[in-house]
């Protein structure tokens, strides 16, 4: 118990305000621990739930945030969340209970090998011995998950702590004195004291040398690819998950006004990380085109010398690359984007679909928004189109998974204390159904899940595959093995969680339901057919491209 006091003193001091936990019997002393603590405590059973809530918490906090298990496969099981941490940067503590030297290898019960068990995905591990000062080892976790360390970018690690009986406090209660305040609302939320906003970067803005640059604001990227934006009069393709889809320099449709401009563009500079469509991956591929990443400081989404670009960590440097706008090069963007907004609204018509979902969604939300991956967040991509001032949007796009997707919109929603919005596909839903599960008592987000369910993965039939669903020869291969159908009745899946349900019909349904207040945990459900997809993005494509081919 002393250890594990010692723990919990160390991270609080070091900037922890929220823990999950996920019970089990080794793992017991922290928990007692975590008890006593000025700590907001949440309990999920699931472990990859706890682990995708407590990097929701953390994305949404900016605080570092625990996460404990007991030992044996619970461990195994933070492994996705781990690594969508890793590559997303988000300072994610694992506490990883274990069995103490003597037992390990002797084949005693939940025993295996624990130490370094995340390998390369955590900046920090260590494995702690029973009956030690843990102090210096949770300092230096804390100070690696926080990005204190020279040249290592923040991100996850792992404290594995050996705990030998008994695992309890003492029965005379001397010990143990449980703090009221670990049930309820942490004292602290929001940005956190040992990181100050960063400051904004300096860029001259003014500059004598003209340039066709383009701005690309990938994931992460910040309101700072905006400003830089606007200063060097230069177009914005900002991704939904950048934070820099706003203002008067972000262009909508981006992606398909790619190819009308490809030839004019005569520089690139990147903010953030790119990673949602091929025709900005054809961009970016372009060797004789010159490119600038943006990185003022350390990243941990790409190997050093693996990427093309030019790598500039200066914001005066920065400017000097990407050169002034010359007159009509900002203009000719800004009236493509206009004709092609119009044309995408026309195309799209009223009719529910997955881009109308995503249009009417980021045009209504007044709420924070988290966008699931696979299909909604390239609907958003395409459909939303750019508001007047920045709102926050998340998404975990570190790899890009769909798993743990529930999860952490609610560990987004329950450190922000703000109501969340979250779209996701109908698989992405299934996948993380298990986040649902609150234990009885447990702190209730405002979080209402926007399901799209068209029954299926219906990203597959926008990529090579919905070609060969075409032939009689692969149309049920493909249907089985990337189609994935299902018939889950979704009102059912609600209602047993205790889940508000309403099923959407029509557009102006849709309209009412985003306008409402969103309170309590809730679902709304969009039914569409995936066998209409593709030629819904095809109407699409060709209407932006008749509406501004006179103009590019």
């Amino acid at each position: 118990m002393d250890v594990a006091r010692r723990v919990i003193s160390t991270l609080r001091a070091g900037g922890v305000r929220q823990v999950v936990l996920a019970p089990g019997s080794r793992s017991a002393p922290l928990a007692y621990a975590l008890a006593e603590a000025e700590l907001e405590i949440l309990v999920r059973i699931d472990e990859r739930a706890a682990g995708f809530t407590a990097l929701g918490l953390a994305l949404s906090s900016g605080l570092p945030t625990a996460v404990l298990t007991t030992s044996g496969t619970a461990v195994g099981n933070l492994l996705p969340a781990v690594m969508e941490a890793n590559h997303a940067g988000v300072p994610l503590l694992v506490l990883s209970a274990d069995r103490p030297e003597e037992l390990r290898g002797t084949g005693a019960n939940q025993t295996t090998d624990q130490v370094d068990l995340f390998g390369p995905h955590v900046r920090f591990a260590a494995d702690i011995p029973a009956d030690t000062d843990p102090q210096t080892a949770v300092q230096t976790g804390l100070d690696a998950a926080r990005g204190l360390l020279d040249g290592v970018p923040r991100g996850p690690v792992q404290l594995n702590l050996a705990f030998r009986e008994p695992l309890t406090p003492q029965l005379d209660g001397s010990e143990y004195q449980p703090n009221t305040l670990s049930a309820g609302v942490p004292e602290f939320v929001g940005t956190p004291e040992f990181a100050e906003p960063q400051a904004p970067v300096f860029y001259p803005g003014a500059t004598d040398f003209l340039s066709r640059t383009v701005v690309l604001a990938g994931h992460d990227a910040g309101v700072e690819a905006e400003r830089f934006a606007r200063l060097h009069r230069l177009p914005l393709l900002a991704e939904p998950s950048s934070n820099a889809r706003f203002g008067p320099n972000a262009i909508g449709p981006y992606r398909l006004l790619l190819e009308h401009f490809a030839g004019q563009i005569e520089r690139v500079v990147v903010f953030g990380r790119p990673t949602l469509s091929r025709p900005v991956s054809a961009l970016m591929s372009r060797v004789e085109l010159p490119r600038a990443l943006f990185l003022p400081r350390p990243v941990a989404w790409f190997e050093a010398d693996r990427r093309t670009e030019t790598l500039i960590r200066d914001g005066p440097e920065l400017s000097k690359f990407a050169g002034r706008g010359p007159v009509g090069w900002l203009e000719s963007w800004q009236r493509a984007a206009e004709l092609a907004e119009t044309a995408l609204e026309s195309a799209l018509g009223t009719e529910l679909s997955g881009l109308r979902l995503a249009r009417e969604l980021w045009r209504l939300s007044e709420v924070q928004l988290m966008i699931g991956s696979s299909n909604p967040i390239r609907d958003v991509d395409l459909a939303a189109r750019p508001r007047p001032t920045s709102a926050r949007i998340f998404a975990n796009r570190g790899l890009a998974g769909i798993d743990g997707t529930v999860s952490t919109a609610q560990g987004i929603a329950l450190a922000s204390g703000r109501p969340t919005r979250l779209l996701l596909g109908d698989l992405t839903l299934l996948h993380d159904a298990g986040g649902l599960l609150l234990p009885r008592g447990e702190r209730v987000s405002d979080l209402q899940i926007v399901v799209l369910n068209d029954a299926g993965g219906g990203i597959f039939g926008l990529l090579e595959h919905g070609t060969l669903a075409a032939q009689p020869a692969y149309a049920a291969a493909v249907e089985r093995f990337f189609g994935t159908a299902q018939d889950v009745e979704l009102s059912q899946l609600a209602a047993a969680y205790g889940l508000a349900y309403q099923r959407i019909g029509t557009t102006a349904e849709l309209t009412d339901a985003l306008q409402a207040p969103v309170r309590g945990r809730s679902v709304l459900e969009i039914r569409t057919e995936r066998s209409a997809l593709r030629g819904l993005h095809d109407r699409v494509k060709t209407a932006i491209a008749e509406a501004v081919r006179e103009l590019c």
